[in-house]
């Protein structure tokens, strides 16, 4: 598959009272044309700022892209004017994002909103838009057309909200769809079918996704490949399946094992944490950023932040990578 985003040590910054924060310092990934990668890590990681930075929404003046690049199709999103990136927001890149009801206005109907997005991105007739916004609803599985257009969001489910929100980012059938932990405030049974709906999108679409999240159970069942962040940096990436049966950075193992599992509440298991925080943005160390929460951590750790090193099918950046207690417990 031909790579769709290719991005290449970019580095945000915002600047504070108290000095530059540095959000995303580094991070290079690439999404090919079709697949679904995921972007996993704890809150505060710098995985949405990411997701944003692609958008070309970056807040300002506060927060700007430091350094980096970021190829889409071949061209580089980090030169274009943002009279040219409103060419590209939401019709070749779009995205889902974690809260529906803050993201519509509250104060205009379903309908209102989806038919200005593909009036003005179609450039169709009201009753041309109308058809195509029922037909964009029934793609999502909302089978009541008529009386969700005619709902404000607040009056719809949190599972209807988003199935909206899904069917608005189609509506310009976008390459990339960026998904910013869309299944998180909704229950177990919605967010499996929203998980199926972003699938079946994929596959009959060929709509590529970035799916953000810190849940590797969803990891699991929905994407092809994976990077791992932590403190704006991605520490381990790589194939799905190699990443979560051979993790080799120890921030890897420590959330996977801090996932529940089945027989936990049966045998009163405690859920295993990673002890301590993630370091101030504001004043990050020289060394690994990990080092201060990492049980198998050496004093070379202190030394320089890790090369990225080949290991296996995936990427790692850890000194540590050969010691035998990166295995699952």
């Amino acid at each position: 598959m031909a790579e769709l985003l290719q991005v290449s040590n970019l580095e945000v910054q915002f600047s504070s009272r108290n000095g530059v924060v540095r959000a995303v310092n580094g991070v290079d990934f690439t999404i090919k044309e079709g697949e679904i990668m995921a972007l996993v890590g704890e809150s505060g990681s710098g995985k949405s700022i990411t997701a944003l930075t692609l958008l070309g929404l970056v807040p300002k003046p506060t927060g700007k892209i430091a350094n980096g690049s970021i190829l889409f199709e071949g061209k580089d999103l980090v030169k274009k004017s943002e009279k040219e990136y409103r060419q590209i927001r939401g019709q070749e890149i779009a995205m889902i994002f974690q809260n529906p009801l803050t993201a519509m206005d509250p104060s205009f109907t379903v309908g209102n909103q989806m038919l200005e997005i593909i009036k003005y991105r179609q450039g169709l007739s009201k009753v041309e838009a109308l058809e195509e916004a029922k037909n964009l609803l029934k793609l999502v599985g909302i089978q009541e057309q008529e009386r969700v257009l005619k709902a404000y969001p607040h009056a719809l489910s949190g599972g209807m909200r988003q199935r909206v929100m899904i069917a608005m980012a189609l509506s310009c059938k976008p390459k990339l769809l960026i998904a910013d932990e869309p299944t998180t405030a909704l229950d177990a049974t919605i967010q499996l079918q929203i998980l199926e709906l972003l699938k079946k999108i994929n596959r009959e679409m060929k709509t590529s996704i970035l799916f953000i999240t810190h849940d590797f159970g969803v990891v699991a069942n929905l994407c092809d490949r994976v990077a791992v962040m932590y403190a704006g940096r991605i520490v381990e990436y790589g194939e799905t399946e190699d990443v979560l049966n051979n993790p080799q950075h120890p921030y890897t193992v420590g959330l996977m094992n801090a996932m529940p599992e089945l027989t936990d509440n049966i045998e009163g298991n405690r859920l295993k944490q990673i002890e301590g925080s993630p370091p101030n943005l504001l004043n990050l160390p020289k060394g690994c950023s990990f080092y201060e929460r990492c049980d198998i951590a050496t004093s070379a750790c202190q030394d320089g932040f890790p090369e990225a090193i080949q290991t296996g099918n995936h990427i790692v950046r850890c000194f540590q990578k050969e010691v035998e207690v990166y295995e699952l417990n």
